[in-house]
């Protein structure tokens, strides 16, 4: 329901422009005016009383801007869980009138009127509807969706060009962003969440898009902080740790509002060789087929999200990676405007032919990633996944939202850095200097998180050690 999650990107990533507008007003008030009082007298000559008039009310309005979209933030938060909480509380009073209501007929309306006085629009609409709904669905969710995250989809469908062939059918092209779904993707690519997310938004539900994340992506900034106002799950894979967390999360997707898609990276990290001789290792051990271009599923948290959202979900997608002749695409490589050619296979599979039972849905599992593993060695052979292929085409959206928030917020910026450059202080300009040196080094480290050679899962070490 909080699908506000760009508002926290901008405001974190402006966070350092707003350090910078606050220390900059600090300089003024200290250095300048101070020099003003002292000489009592205005030189309009003096290049350095140009500054304060000059520099000082752009940035500001940068500043505006930010705590503009932070306000919106808290209050679309605030209204959202009020929702919630409505919600619930209407729930617990109405649930048990709902089943004494038909059972009792005239008789539990008499109840009704005395019992819910508080609720007349909910009786109201219990009265000539014959049962008990939940609240009108709110305005603000769509709002939020106005501002959700897709200047990274931007980058990859704008900026870099890079196209994406989807491998399906037509009628199930037609059921996209109009049920609640699971689904699961392969994890071999730097990009492979940006291409999920890329597909939520040419299908219109990238606002109300939910992965189940690790943990040490919460204390990433930015990513961290965004992810969590998106209500992403989180589980540290640790079973026991992560049962009342992960219950707790899946459980408020239960009444979500909008069409969701529940991504899931059934592998938990991203293939490497090393992960790959560990999966191999595990997959004998427990007597299952080698998979060669994927590890080992881990079954538990997909059983666990099919057992807690079943009566939600209708279906599960299952999504099928790769790129066109070889290529390993980078997110660097998407900031530099490199362009990459997408492929992706989806098959969808209706709940009802899933098993209820834990240890029959995990086997079920398996057998999914046989399926996707000869969908891979077919790609590595043909150069493409059997089926029809269709092209989604891509949306304006992410590219009028992002011209917008860049013109915004990058005009008064880019005046601010070219009164710094005519300024002649060797203050601001070091300062100015130092500042973009610190935000790149911090971008290429935000960049950094998503290499494959530096995630620190230790995939299968667990599983390993109890067969020593």
């Amino acid at each position: 329901m909080l699908n506000q999650g760009a508002v926290m990107i901008f405001t974190g990533i402006c966070g350092a422009l707003v350090l910078m507008a606050m220390a900059y007003y600090v300089y003024c008030r200290t250095f300048i005016l101070s020099e003003w009082r002292v000489n009592d007298v205005y030189d309009s000559s003096a290049s350095v009383h140009a500054v304060p008039c000059f520099y000082f009310p752009p940035i500001t309005l940068s500043f505006v801007v930010v705590i503009l979209r932070l306000v919106l933030s808290v209050i679309v938060t605030a209204l959202n869980q009020a929702h919630v909480m409505q919600d619930k509380h209407i729930r617990s009073r109405l649930s048990l009138s709902e089943h004494a209501l038909h059972k009792h007929g005239n008789r539990s309306v008499t109840e009704l009127v005395v019992v819910y006085r508080e609720e007349p629009t909910q009786l109201s609409r219990l009265l000539s509807h014959g049962s008990v709904g939940l609240p009108e669905e709110p305005v603000h969710p769509a709002v939020a969706d106005g501002l959700c995250v897709c200047e990274l989809v931007m980058l990859l469908e704008w900026w870099s060009g890079t196209d994406c062939t989807l491998y399906t059918d037509q009628a199930t092209v037609d059921k996209f962003g109009k049920e609640h779904v699971i689904v699961i993707l392969n994890h071999n690519f730097e990009i492979d969440f940006l291409c999920g997310w890329t597909m939520c938004e040419r299908f219109g539900v990238l606002g109300s898009s939910k992965v189940l994340a690790k943990h040490e992506l919460l204390k990433v900034p930015l990513i961290g902080w965004t992810w969590y106002f998106l209500e992403i799950v989180f589980c540290k894979r640790k079973w026991e740790e992560d049962r009342k967390t992960v219950f707790k999360g899946l459980n408020r997707l239960k009444d979500y509002p909008e069409c969701m898609w529940f991504l899931l990276y059934c592998e938990g990290t991203r293939f490497t060789e090393t992960k790959h001789q560990i999966s191999n290792q595990v997959a004998e051990s427990k007597g299952l087929p080698k998979l060669k271009y994927h590890l080992l599923p881990r079954t538990k948290g997909f059983t666990t999200t099919l057992q807690c959202l079943k009566g939600t979900v209708t279906a599960v997608y299952d999504v099928t990676l790769n790129f066109k002749d070889n290529q390993t695409p980078t997110l660097l490589g998407i900031v530099n405007g490199k362009k990459y050619k997408a492929d992706m296979s989806v098959r969808r599979f209706p709940v009802e032919d899933i098993p209820d039972d834990e240890k029959e849905c995990a086997n079920w599992l398996h057998k999914l990633y046989q399926e996707k593993d000869a969908l891979q060695e077919t790609y590595n052979k043909e150069g493409k996944f059997p089926g029809p292929t269709i092209i989604p085409h891509r949306r304006l959206w992410t590219l009028l939202n992002f011209l917008f928030w860049a013109t915004l917020l990058l005009s008064p910026l880019i005046k601010f850095a070219c009164g710094v450059a005519v300024s002649g202080s060797p203050l601001l300009i070091i300062g100015f200097i130092i500042f973009l040196i610190i935000a790149s080094i911090a971008i290429r480290r935000l960049i950094g998180v998503t290499e494959v050679k530096k995630t620190g899962s230790s995939y299968g070490n667990q599983e390993a050690k109890k067969q020593n």
